[in-house]
């Protein structure tokens, strides 16, 4: 006869929702368990049973953060043409780090601001994140250029360095409040400079 456990009392979907939230608004050092289980609505002992240890919990936020807010970068990359795969991209990063009802700016860049040696796992993680993101854009880049959608001299690698720099520059910008108005024109005028790539 098998024992049934207890049921956990608490939605995990929302708790990790919670705390990509907290994440996301503090980065991974200036969220402390305290505010990550206030915001759960758990006990310390409910978060590590469903969800590990905080850097276990980051991992699973960020990729909450992937699959909701920054899973514009994946319908990016599916658009037909190199332009219109920037433009989503760039729209994209302006919308995401500027929406009313969640924090400003971007996770991927938020999460590890101001971390000391105790952040170096969230630093770590947020870098290959980063890199996942440039790596993608520059093989439907090259993608372009093989299909003759871009010239056949253009550097895909550094056309992906550019817009990721660009929407993440948009990142930092809507963190400091910058509007989402001004951040689009940023966005249109880094688009104009791609005429003709």
């Amino acid at each position: 006869m098998t024992a049934i456990g207890r049921p956990r009392g608490f939605d995990a979907d929302e708790a990790l929702q919670a705390a990509m939230l907290v994440f996301w608004r503090q980065g991974y050092e200036g969220a402390s368990l305290a505010d990550l289980t206030d915001a759960m609505g758990i006990t310390k002992t409910s978060m590590y049973a469903a969800f590990g240890n905080k850097e276990q919990l980051f991992r699973k936020a960020l990729a909450r953060y992937d699959e909701g807010p920054a899973s514009y970068a994946l319908r990016a990359v599916e658009k037909p043409t190199a332009r219109e795969v920037a433009t989503a991209f760039l729209n994209g990063a302006v919308r995401t780090t500027t929406q009313p009802d969640g924090p400003p700016g971007c996770f991927g860049v938020q999460g590890s601001l101001a971390a000391g040696e105790s952040g170096e796992p969230a630093r770590e993680i947020l870098s290959e994140w980063r890199n996942n993101g440039r790596r993608l854009l520059e093989t439907r880049f090259r993608r372009a250029v093989d299909e003759g959608d871009l010239p056949a001299g253009t550097d895909a690698g550094r056309l992906a360095l550019y817009v990721m720099t660009v929407a993440f520059g948009i990142a930092v910008q809507a963190a400091s409040g910058v509007s989402r108005a001004d951040l689009q024109r940023v966005a249109d005028a880094a688009l104009r400079t791609l005429e003709g790539v």
